[in-house]
Protein backbone atom coordinates (compact mmCIF):
# COMPACT_ATOMS: atom_id res chain seq x y z
CA UNK A 1 0.00 0.00 0.00
CA UNK A 2 1.50 3.78 -0.92
CA UNK A 3 1.86 5.87 1.17
CA UNK A 4 -0.76 8.23 0.04
CA UNK A 5 -3.43 5.14 0.04
CA UNK A 6 -1.97 4.12 3.58
CA UNK A 7 -2.97 8.09 5.01
CA UNK A 8 -6.64 8.42 3.23
CA UNK A 9 -7.31 4.63 4.88
CA UNK A 10 -5.88 6.12 8.14
CA UNK A 11 -7.88 8.73 8.08
CA UNK A 12 -11.05 7.24 7.04
CA UNK A 13 -10.90 5.07 9.80
CA UNK A 14 -10.34 7.65 12.26
CA UNK A 15 -13.87 8.91 11.62
CA UNK A 16 -15.27 5.77 11.10
CA UNK A 17 -13.72 3.73 13.76
CA UNK A 18 -12.61 -0.26 13.06
CA UNK A 19 -16.38 -1.81 12.85
CA UNK A 20 -15.85 -1.64 8.78
CA UNK A 21 -13.10 -2.25 6.82
CA UNK A 22 -11.99 0.40 4.64
CA UNK A 23 -10.66 0.15 1.38
CA UNK A 24 -9.30 3.03 -1.35
CA UNK A 25 -12.29 1.78 -3.47
CA UNK A 26 -15.35 0.72 -0.92
CA UNK A 27 -16.05 -0.42 2.16
CA UNK A 28 -16.94 -3.77 4.20
CA UNK A 29 -19.21 -4.49 7.03
CA UNK A 30 -19.52 -7.20 9.06
CA UNK A 31 -22.35 -9.29 9.18
CA UNK A 32 -23.17 -8.64 12.73
CA UNK A 33 -23.05 -4.87 12.50
CA UNK A 34 -25.79 -3.40 14.58
CA UNK A 35 -27.83 -0.69 13.46
CA UNK A 36 -26.52 2.24 15.78
CA UNK A 37 -22.71 1.38 15.14
CA UNK A 38 -24.03 1.46 10.96
CA UNK A 39 -25.58 5.10 12.10
CA UNK A 40 -22.78 6.43 13.64
CA UNK A 41 -20.49 5.35 10.37
CA UNK A 42 -22.73 7.47 8.37
CA UNK A 43 -22.71 10.40 10.36
CA UNK A 44 -18.43 10.45 11.09
CA UNK A 45 -18.46 9.94 6.56
CA UNK A 46 -20.87 12.82 6.40
CA UNK A 47 -18.69 15.01 8.82
CA UNK A 48 -15.44 13.83 6.60
CA UNK A 49 -17.09 14.92 3.87
CA UNK A 50 -17.98 18.37 5.40
CA UNK A 51 -14.85 18.71 6.96
CA UNK A 52 -12.97 17.59 3.49
CA UNK A 53 -14.36 20.95 1.70
CA UNK A 54 -13.04 23.29 4.59
CA UNK A 55 -9.29 21.05 4.47
CA UNK A 56 -9.08 21.56 0.94
CA UNK A 57 -10.16 25.36 0.53
CA UNK A 58 -7.76 26.26 3.61
CA UNK A 59 -4.80 24.26 1.65
CA UNK A 60 -5.22 26.19 -1.73
CA UNK A 61 -5.39 29.36 0.25
CA UNK A 62 -2.07 28.64 1.66
CA UNK A 63 -0.53 27.36 -0.74
CA UNK A 64 -1.87 30.59 -3.41
CA UNK A 65 -0.62 32.52 -0.54
CA UNK A 66 2.99 31.16 -0.04
CA UNK A 67 3.43 30.18 -3.79
CA UNK A 68 1.65 32.35 -5.94
CA UNK A 69 -1.22 31.66 -8.22
CA UNK A 70 0.88 28.84 -10.40
CA UNK A 71 0.09 26.52 -7.50
CA UNK A 72 -3.80 26.58 -8.89
CA UNK A 73 -2.44 24.49 -11.48
CA UNK A 74 -0.76 21.95 -9.22
CA UNK A 75 -3.85 21.69 -7.31
CA UNK A 76 -5.96 20.76 -10.06
CA UNK A 77 -3.26 17.82 -10.70
CA UNK A 78 -2.87 16.54 -7.38
CA UNK A 79 -7.16 16.93 -6.13
CA UNK A 80 -8.57 15.97 -9.40
CA UNK A 81 -11.13 18.49 -8.94
CA UNK A 82 -11.47 21.52 -12.06
CA UNK A 83 -10.52 25.29 -11.61
CA UNK A 84 -13.80 26.33 -10.58
CA UNK A 85 -14.61 23.85 -7.86
CA UNK A 86 -11.33 24.77 -5.83
CA UNK A 87 -12.10 28.53 -6.60
CA UNK A 88 -15.60 28.29 -4.99
CA UNK A 89 -13.94 26.67 -2.29
CA UNK A 90 -11.73 29.01 -1.59
CA UNK A 91 -14.04 32.05 -1.71
CA UNK A 92 -16.17 30.51 0.78
CA UNK A 93 -13.24 29.73 3.28
CA UNK A 94 -12.21 33.54 2.94
CA UNK A 95 -15.62 35.09 3.31
CA UNK A 96 -15.71 32.83 6.70
CA UNK A 97 -12.80 33.27 9.21
CA UNK A 98 -11.97 29.98 10.78
CA UNK A 99 -13.58 31.53 14.24
CA UNK A 100 -16.53 32.38 12.71
CA UNK A 101 -17.53 28.68 11.03
CA UNK A 102 -19.69 26.88 12.56
CA UNK A 103 -18.94 22.98 13.68
CA UNK A 104 -22.60 22.03 13.81
CA UNK A 105 -23.06 23.33 10.06
CA UNK A 106 -22.32 22.05 6.90
CA UNK A 107 -19.34 23.83 4.48
CA UNK A 108 -22.62 23.84 2.13
CA UNK A 109 -24.50 25.83 4.90
CA UNK A 110 -21.98 28.59 4.66
CA UNK A 111 -21.61 28.73 0.96
CA UNK A 112 -25.10 29.48 1.05
CA UNK A 113 -24.36 32.77 2.81
CA UNK A 114 -21.52 33.64 1.53
CA UNK A 115 -22.61 36.66 -0.73
CA UNK A 116 -24.14 38.38 2.35
CA UNK A 117 -22.64 40.70 4.78
CA UNK A 118 -20.66 39.83 7.39
CA UNK A 119 -23.28 40.25 10.21
CA UNK A 120 -26.30 39.08 8.29
CA UNK A 121 -24.25 35.32 7.78
CA UNK A 122 -23.69 35.20 11.58
CA UNK A 123 -27.10 36.24 11.90
CA UNK A 124 -28.69 33.11 9.52
CA UNK A 125 -25.63 30.94 10.67
CA UNK A 126 -26.98 31.33 14.55
CA UNK A 127 -30.75 30.89 13.42
CA UNK A 128 -29.78 27.80 11.36
CA UNK A 129 -27.73 26.41 14.39
CA UNK A 130 -30.75 27.42 16.47
CA UNK A 131 -33.63 25.35 14.37
CA UNK A 132 -31.72 22.80 13.08
CA UNK A 133 -32.39 23.81 9.20
CA UNK A 134 -30.82 21.71 6.33
CA UNK A 135 -29.17 23.62 3.68
CA UNK A 136 -32.16 23.84 1.62
CA UNK A 137 -34.25 25.15 5.00
CA UNK A 138 -31.78 27.60 5.18
CA UNK A 139 -31.87 28.94 1.15
CA UNK A 140 -35.72 28.82 1.80
CA UNK A 141 -35.66 31.27 4.78
CA UNK A 142 -32.92 33.21 3.34
CA UNK A 143 -34.96 33.94 -0.11
CA UNK A 144 -37.93 34.71 1.47
CA UNK A 145 -36.17 37.34 3.93
CA UNK A 146 -34.87 38.79 0.70
CA UNK A 147 -37.73 38.66 -1.22
CA UNK A 148 -39.86 39.91 1.57
CA UNK A 149 -37.02 42.88 2.09
CA UNK A 150 -37.57 43.65 -2.20
CA UNK A 151 -41.19 43.68 -1.64
CA UNK A 152 -41.03 46.23 1.67
CA UNK A 153 -38.86 48.46 -0.44
CA UNK A 154 -40.30 48.25 -3.47
CA UNK A 155 -43.97 49.49 -1.51
CA UNK A 156 -41.81 52.29 -0.13
CA UNK A 157 -40.42 53.55 -2.90
CA UNK A 158 -43.54 53.57 -4.49
CA UNK A 159 -45.47 55.60 -1.91
CA UNK A 160 -41.79 57.94 -2.02
CA UNK A 161 -42.98 58.73 -5.45
CA UNK A 162 -46.41 59.19 -4.93
CA UNK A 163 -45.65 61.99 -2.47
CA UNK A 164 -42.97 63.29 -4.45
CA UNK A 165 -45.81 64.01 -7.32
CA UNK A 166 -48.55 65.57 -5.10
CA UNK A 167 -45.55 67.66 -4.01
CA UNK A 168 -44.68 68.83 -7.57
CA UNK A 169 -48.69 69.41 -7.90
CA UNK A 170 -48.81 71.92 -5.36
CA UNK A 171 -45.86 73.96 -6.90
CA UNK A 172 -47.41 73.95 -10.20
CA UNK A 173 -50.59 75.00 -8.13
CA UNK A 174 -49.16 78.04 -6.89
CA UNK A 175 -47.53 76.80 -3.77
CA UNK A 176 -44.49 77.99 -2.11
CA UNK A 177 -41.07 76.72 -3.86
CA UNK A 178 -38.17 76.21 -2.47
CA UNK A 179 -35.55 73.57 -2.87
CA UNK A 180 -34.46 70.47 -0.18
CA UNK A 181 -30.92 68.84 -0.14
CA UNK A 182 -33.40 66.11 1.89
CA UNK A 183 -36.91 64.63 1.45
CA UNK A 184 -38.11 62.69 4.76
CA UNK A 185 -40.85 60.30 3.94
CA UNK A 186 -42.97 59.08 7.05
CA UNK A 187 -43.57 55.19 6.82
CA UNK A 188 -46.40 53.62 8.69
CA UNK A 189 -45.24 50.27 10.27
CA UNK A 190 -47.35 47.33 12.34
CA UNK A 191 -45.39 46.52 16.12
CA UNK A 192 -44.68 43.25 14.55
CA UNK A 193 -43.45 44.98 11.35
CA UNK A 194 -40.91 47.42 13.32
CA UNK A 195 -39.74 44.64 15.52
CA UNK A 196 -38.92 42.36 12.31
CA UNK A 197 -37.25 45.66 10.38
CA UNK A 198 -34.96 46.26 13.52
CA UNK A 199 -33.84 43.02 13.53
CA UNK A 200 -32.79 42.67 10.06
CA UNK A 201 -30.96 46.37 10.87
CA UNK A 202 -29.16 44.92 14.11
CA UNK A 203 -27.99 42.08 12.10
CA UNK A 204 -26.45 44.32 9.72
CA UNK A 205 -24.90 46.60 12.81
CA UNK A 206 -26.98 49.44 11.39
CA UNK A 207 -30.44 51.74 12.89
CA UNK A 208 -33.87 51.00 10.89
CA UNK A 209 -33.44 54.21 9.50
CA UNK A 210 -30.14 53.68 8.21
CA UNK A 211 -30.71 50.14 7.14
CA UNK A 212 -34.08 51.29 5.17
CA UNK A 213 -32.14 54.30 2.85
CA UNK A 214 -29.65 51.50 1.87
CA UNK A 215 -32.72 49.33 1.21
CA UNK A 216 -34.10 52.12 -1.08
CA UNK A 217 -30.86 52.85 -2.31
CA UNK A 218 -30.84 49.47 -3.54
CA UNK A 219 -33.92 49.01 -5.13
CA UNK A 220 -33.40 52.54 -6.98
CA UNK A 221 -30.66 51.27 -8.27
CA UNK A 222 -32.29 48.57 -9.85
CA UNK A 223 -35.17 50.21 -10.80
CA UNK A 224 -33.24 52.79 -12.62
Amino acid sequence: MSAGVAMQHDLVVSFVGNQATVRKSGMVFPQGLSERSWEQIGSSLRELTNSSAWWLADWLIFGETAYGWRRYREAIERTGLDYQTLRNYAWVARRFEQGRRRDTLSFAHHAELARLAPAEQDYWLRKAEQQKWSRNELRKAVRASLTERGATAASAVDGGRQSQRVAQLDEVGGTEKHQASTTKIIIELSASQLDCYSKLAAACGLSVDEWATRVLDAVDRRVA
